[in-house]
């Protein structure tokens, strides 16, 4: 009985903290490829939130390189080792680059989605286009993939975390994919509307 009564104090003194919780769950644009971790946007988001008096912590599980079927992989750890409040999903744009099926794209997505609504969490998605080299079939089916997964799954979207950032080259690092430091503060105002309405949708 003394256990039980401990682990109810213990879950009910660490419950706020994980209902607080924001996992970005990305590639190298979540991780800051080329950039100071405190320059990233992903830093410079928990600044804004923090001078907003908003109390989330945000928890970065982004990975260079990573496509959305690594991170169905690992959602399910992400998800047990935070259990987070919010999930930002900004994967898919290295599926693009490397010439990936759309459709396994999207189908991965769908299921990261589902899973992370299955423990409670709100997801909001986080596009991205790729060069128009790919081709205009390609790009067109790739680019459709997050408004349609948006419509068919009710979930909010940025249609392009770098909408103010991919075609000025002073925002941009040399190999024109990833922001350079200049450009990391314009994706945080390009996300904090669409979070602070999903945040008003968990508080």
């Amino acid at each position: 009985m003394y256990r039980f009564v401990l682990a109810m104090i213990m879950a009910l003194l660490s419950w706020p903290a994980m209902a607080g919780t924001i996992v970005v769950m990305g590639d190298s644009i979540g991780a800051g490829y080329g950039v100071a971790v405190d320059q990233s946007w992903v830093a410079l988001l928990q600044q804004k939130l923090k001078q907003h008096g908003k109390p989330h912590v945000i928890r970065n599980e982004s990975i260079s390189g990573d496509t959305s079927a690594g991170g169905l992989a690992r959602i399910d750890a992400v998800l047990a080792r935070w259990q987070p409040a919010v999930v930002l999903l900004e994967l898919g744009g290295n599926d693009g680059l490397r010439g990936l099926s759309p459709a396994e794209m999207q189908a991965n997505l769908t299921e990261i989605i589902r899973r992370c609504r299955a423990q409670g969490a709100k997801v909001l998605l986080l596009g991205m286009r790729i060069p128009p080299n790919y081709g205009k079939r390609y790009v067109d089916l790739f680019y459709g993939i997050y408004p349609q997964l948006a419509k068919a799954l009710d979930v909010p979207l940025v249609p392009f975390i770098l909408e103010s950032v991919a075609l000025n080259p002073d925002m941009m690092q040399a190999d024109g994919l990833h922001p350079n430091a200049l450009g990391q503060p314009e994706i945080v105002l390009t996300i904090w509307p669409h979070l602070l309405t999903v945040l008003a949708s968990v508080e």
